[in-house]
């Protein structure tokens, strides 16, 4: 669980913040490979977006992942130049669309974005206590920390490099 929880937070964090630095979204190279959506939830079953809070509750615990890494002096440096709004709303999008709600991932592919960072496992390994920090700050069950965790965690072939 440990393993997966740190391959979707980097994934997810670097990614934006790769994408943030300094640019807007025009000129952006269009998003590929995002994490894959939530399957269909059975009938009357509510997706992973709605069991996550929909997208305030998602942006709650975004913002709270992101202060909790901007004091880690561990992983701070990847984010040390990132415009943190639109880190934080990409962020939203990608959490908000693999999850099964309405948003769009505005932001570009995962391994372009993070070609040439040098990013290691210690790094995953770091960024996940902050994500799990933010999580169980706000009571996020084991069940949809596990379903999110599933969708995002693919990603980490695309961003760790050493």
């Amino acid at each position: 669980m440990k393993k997966l929880l740190v391959c979707a937070t980097l994934a997810v964090l670097l990614g934006a913040a790769s994408s943030c630095k300094g640019k807007g979204s025009a000129g952006q190279a269009a998003p590929a490979e995002t994490a894959p959506a939530a399957s269909a939830p059975e009938a009357g079953e509510k997706t992973l977006y709605e069991r996550l809070g929909k997208e305030e509750a998602i942006r709650a615990v975004v913002n709270q992942f992101i202060a909790n890494v901007v004091a880690d002096a561990r992983i701070n440096k990847f984010f040390a130049d990132a415009d943190m709004e639109p880190l934080k709303n990409h962020l939203v999008e990608l959490i908000a669309q693999s999850a099964g709600g309405p948003q769009k991932y505005t932001g570009r592919d995962m391994k372009t974005v993070h070609a040439g960072m040098g990013i290691t496992g210690a790094d995953f390994d770091a960024l996940v206590e902050d994500l799990v920090k933010a999580l169980d700050q706000f009571k996020v069950a084991d069940r949809e920390k596990s379903d999110l965790l599933a969708i995002l965690g693919p990603m980490k072939s695309d961003i760790v490099e050493k």
